[in-house]
Order: structure tokens, then C-alpha cells, then sequence
């Protein structure tokens, strides 16, 4: 805010300068103005003009000076003009590295999109194998707590963030690398694997270095919601993965675009390996700690610290929630894809397409959550999503019984339009919980709890689909028959709505480490506003009084 010059109607002040308080004459009686303490008290007069020390602002560090405010409007203007575009430390910075790699992340369903089609069709898989394969494929993500106590542990060069994302990104060159320019490792099961697991791995690490520096510069900028912006660039890259992989697979093979993403992730190593962690702004380890802090005693205590944060009920109770209504819900991905492209005969273009408007979808949602649906009590948001999840499966029954032909509406439409719903809604879902914990983590914990959150939910995700792939072996789901597979989605309906019976361990609203947080900024805007110049006769005094009481 902008101090106002106020011109005191007053006689002329006399200042003593052994009392610092405003004199004023007993002509005159002004109830309303304070005694408050001269700007150049205890100073030397002759210094009156010189800059003054800046004064903490909630949009950052403004230094007012006598110059700076005047009683022309347009001197005014362009001092706001001035803070306004002064924006955060780092922020370009931090655009070009975080928000391209939640991009690359979301755009991973374009190699992954082709995989599936070149393991279903060139190699053959049964529905249940390739399912298996996919769950395999991400057990490197299960390890992603050890990740973050390594980020938020072990510096590299004076940096725990940006290290590990190149790292990260490394690791997925030498992943689908091969797969591009190698026959035998798109041929030969296990060397496929292999690449699966590697290149998963440098994601899982990615990931967690992300969602860590994303954390941290929220907390050190007070800048809350950053990961609504994380969700919509994930899935502006999910829209182009799905968009462009159902085109390529119609003109190109598999390993084209296997290599068009490895292009993709080298540009990726570039653009960081220029970011330098320090321009962020995030805060640097003294040398002291480096010399004389070994890692196993910053392990050590950053396991420490996790095991505290988790013993938090506000903590943990949404965390096995949204853990529990993961893993409970058996997962049938892979018996739909392949009835979809081997019953149904759906092109990948169709596959590509519902993907693309599911994506389309969850930014749709992303926006909203991030304009109007926060302010709704998290239960109740959480609660409606779940219940939307669980009625979304049902849309997959209705395919596979074949009741949207009797609607009138043809199997590519339907799958276009409502296959992709169901996954929409689980990704949804994760976005209030990531926010709630974001807001909750210790300052120094944000990589390991950060990782913690993002392992659980893999892991409760494998179990799922292990879950799914023995529903598909008991009720006997094959290649060739399909006719028990619309009792698999009432299984997976029920178990949908089980979560329902325990939605109390959730939240009812925001935490009240955020709400304090809120009132502690909207009380020092209000304060700010209140301190400004007087123009007493023809000498400028500060108040003080206001800026001691905010600072306390």
C-alpha cells in the first residue's frame, strides 16, 4: 500500500530533541493525532533526506523515502506500477523449470500411450500380462520417500532440487532411449522392462525433486495454490500427449515416437542444467553444516522430522484416507484397453481422443478448484468427487453391455465422450489432498513428505491393480472372453463406495495453520495501510508504532 502524504492543519510543530513526541501548542487540541517518534531520532538532522530503511511489505520489500511519496497523483501511479511488476525472486526461473517439467510429466502419455498399443498388438500380451507389466513398471516410484530425504539431505553442489531433476531426467534419456533406437530392447520382454523400470525411475525422481521445489518456494514466498498451476501444466501436457500419440500411431510406429520424446526429455536436460538453484531464492546450507553434518546424521534427523509430521492427526488421517480409497477399488485398465482394441476395434485415434477430453476435463476442473471450489469444505468436495468416481465406473458397464447403441449412440462416440471419465475424477481427487499437506509441511521437511504422499499413492495404485488383475483371473476375464467383465465393474462400483463409510477422517475445511496464516497477512495489509507520512509544517514524520506492532 501507498503511504499518503497528509497535511496537518496544526500550527507550526516545535521538535525537542529530548523528547522525541510531537509538541503541540495548547492553542490548538487534536485528540486524534498521536504522539508518535520522528524519523531522524537519535540520528543527524542533516541526514533527514537520505533514504530510509525499506519496510516489510506483503508483496515483498518496498524502501520509502521522502521522494517516494508526494501529493501528485501520477508520482503515486507509477510507484505502485513500480512494486507491481517487481514480482517474486526467481520467478522466471522457476517457470521455465518447474512448469515445463509438470508439462514433460503430463506429456509422458504420449510414449506411454504407444507402449501399450505396441505390447498389446506387436508382442501380444494377454489383458492380464500387460496389466501386470504396467503395475511392475512402476515399483521405482514406491521408493520415492527415500528420494525426498536424499533431496531434502544430501546438497550437490550447494543444491538439493535441481541436481535431482537432472538426474531424473538423465535416467529417462537412458530409458526411452533404447526403446527408439534399439529393435532388440523393443523385442526382448526383459530388456523392455528393464527400460520401463529405468525410465520410471528418473520420473519417480523428477517428480519428487518437483513437487519439493514447488513446495518450498510456495512456503518461502507465502504464495499459496501453487499446485493447482502444477496440475493445470500436467494436464496441458496430457492433452498434447494424447492428442498427437492417437495421430502418430496412425502414420508412425511406435519407436518414432518413443524417439520424439527422447528429443524431448534431452531439450528438457538442457533447459534445466541452465537454471541455477540460487536465483530461486530458496535458502542455501551454511559451510559450517556441509563440513562438519555428515548424511547419515541429515537422514537421519529428516526421518525424524517425517516420522513427527506423520504423527500428526491432521496429517495423517487424510493421508490414509485418500491411500485407503486407492488400494480398495480393484482396477480393471488393462481388460478395458484391450476390449476396447480388440473387441470393439476402436482405433488408437478414438483411444487418443478420450484421453485428450478427459485431460481437457481435469484442467477444466483445475481452474475451477483453483477459482470457486476451494472455498468449499473439503469433505463435502471430496466426498461429492468419490461418489462422481464411483458412478463414472458404471459408464464402462454401459459399454461393454453394448446399452449405448440402443441410446443411439455409437461405440466410438461413447468412448470418445465418457471412457475416460473415471481416471479424470481419480486424478481430481488428489488435488485438494496435495494442496491440504503442501500447506501443513514443516519447513526443511517439504521433499520427504512431498515423496511420502506420492509413494503412498503409487503404492496404493499397485495394489489396486494388483486387486484388479486377480478379479480378472477369479471371475476368468481372457482375451477371447469378455462376458464376465460387466460383473467386474459392479465389483468395482461397491468398492468405490466403500471409502463413503470413513470420508470423517477427512478435513472439513482448511487447516488452521492456513486460516491463522491468512489473518496474519490481511492484518499487516490493514496496518500497512495505516502507516503513512505526515507532513507536519515543513518537516516529514514516520510513524512508527504500526510497523513495530507488525513486526512483533
Amino acid at each position: 500500500m501507498i503511504p499518503l502524504s497528509i497535511a496537518s492543519r496544526s500550527p507550526v510543530t516545535k521538535l525537542s530533541p529530548d523528547n522525541p513526541k510531537i509538541q503541540i501548542s495548547s492553542s490548538t487540541k487534536l485528540s486524534h493525532l498521536k504522539p508518535v517518534p520522528c524519523s531522524f531520532h537519535r540520528k543527524n538532522p542533516n541526514t533527514i533526506n537520505n533514504p530510509a530503511k525499506s519496510k516489510t511489505h506483503p508483496f515483498g520489500s518496498v524502501l520509502i523515502t521522502p521522494d517516494h511519496v508526494s501529493h501528485k497523483k501520477g508520482k503515486i501511479n507509477r510507484g505502485y506500477e513500480e512494486r507491481r511488476d517487481s514480482g517474486h525472486v526467481g520467478s522466471q526461473q522457476m517457470l521455465a523449470l518447474c512448469g515445463f517439467g509438470y508439462w514433460m510429466q503430463g506429456f509422458r502419455s504420449f510414449p506411454w500411450l504407444a507402449l501399450n498399443f505396441h505390447m498389446a498388438h506387436n508382442l501380444n500380451l494377454h489383458p492380464s500380462q500387460l496389466q501386470l507389466l504396467q503395475i511392475s513398471g512402476n515399483l521405482p516410484m514406491v521408493a520415492k520417500p527415500l528420494y525426498g530425504l536424499l533431496s531434502d539431505a544430501f546438497y550437490i553442489g550447494g543444491a538439493h532440487r535441481v541436481p535431482y531433476i537432472l538426474m531424473g531426467v538423465f535416467l529417462q534419456v537412458l530409458g526411452w532411449g533404447p526403446l527408439a533406437l534399439i529393435p532388440v530392447a523393443r523385442e526382448a520382454l526383459p530388456i523392455l522392462i528393464s527400460c520401463i523400470l529405468i525410465s520410471n525411475l528418473g520420473a519417480s525422481i523428477t517428480e519428487v525433486a518437483n513437487d519439493a521445489l514447488v513446495t518450498e518456494y510456495g512456503q518461502k514466498n507465502r504464495i499459496g495454490g501453487l499446485q493447482s498451476y502444477a496440475f493445470m501444466a500436467l494436464a496441458v501436457g496430457g492433452i498434447l500427449g494424447n492428442l498427437l500419440g492417437g495421430c502418430f500411431l496412425q502414420k508412425t510406429p511406435p519407436k518414432t515416437m518413443f524417439l520424439v520424446f527422447s528429443v524431448l526429455l534431452s531439450l528438457q536436460l538442457a533447459t534445466s542444467s541452465i537454471v541455477r538453484e540460487k536465483s530461486l531464492g530458496l535458502l542455501e546450507p551454511s559451510n559450517h553444516n556441509l563440513v562438519n553434518t555428515s548424511i547419515w546424521e541429515n537422514t537421519r534427523k529428516q526421518l525424524s522430522d517425517l516420522k513427527t509430521a506423520l504423527n500428526e492427526d491432521s496429517i495423517s488421517h487424510p493421508l490414509t484416507w485418500i491411500v485407503a480409497s486407492i488400494a480398495t477399488v480393484p482396477v480393471l485398465s488393462g481388460s478395458m484397453f484391450c476390449y476396447q482394441t480388440q473387441c470393439l476395434h476402436l482405433d488408437p485415434s478414438i483411444i487418443g481422443t478420450s484421453r485428450v477430453i478427459g485431460q481437457v476435463m481435469l484442467l477444466s476442473m483445475t481452474v475451477l478448484y483453483d477459482r470457486y471450489w476451494k472455498e468449499v469444505p473439503m469433505r463435502k468436495l471430496v466426498g461429492a468427487v468419490q461418489f462422481l468416481y464411483a458412478s463414472s465406473l458404471l459408464l464402462d458397464f454401459v459399454l461393454v453391455r453394448q446399452i449405448n447403441l440402443k441410446l443411439g449412440i455409437s461405440n466410438e462416440v461413447f468412448a470418445c465422450c465418457f471412457s475416460g471419465l473415471a481416471e479424470i475424477l481419480a486424478q481430481f481427487k488428489l488435488l485438494p489432498f496435495s494442496m491440504l499437506l503442501a500447506s501443513l509441511c514443516p519447513q526443511g521437511c517439504e521433499g520427504s513428505l512431498t515423496s511420502f504422499l506420492a509413494s503412498s499413492l503409487c503404492l496404493s495404485s499397485i495394489v489396486s491393480g494388483f486387486l484388479g488383475v486377480g478379479l480378472a483371473s477369479l471371475i476368468g476375464i481372457t482375451s477371447g472372453d469378455y462376458s464376465s467383465l460387466p460383473m467386474g465393474i459392479l465389483i468395482q462400483f461397491f468398492a468405490a463406495l466403500l471409502p463413503l463409510g470413513w470420508i470423517h477422517r477427512v478435513p472439513m475445511s482448511e487447516p488452521i495453520v492456513e486460516k491463522e496464516r491468512k489473518q496474519g497477512m490481511s492484518k499487516r495489509t490493514r496496518k500497512n495501510r495505516r502507516v503513512g507520512r505526515v507532513l507536519i509544517g515543513s518537516i516529514y514524520v514516520y510513524r512508527r508504532e504500526r510497523e513495530s506492532d507488525s513486526q512483533r
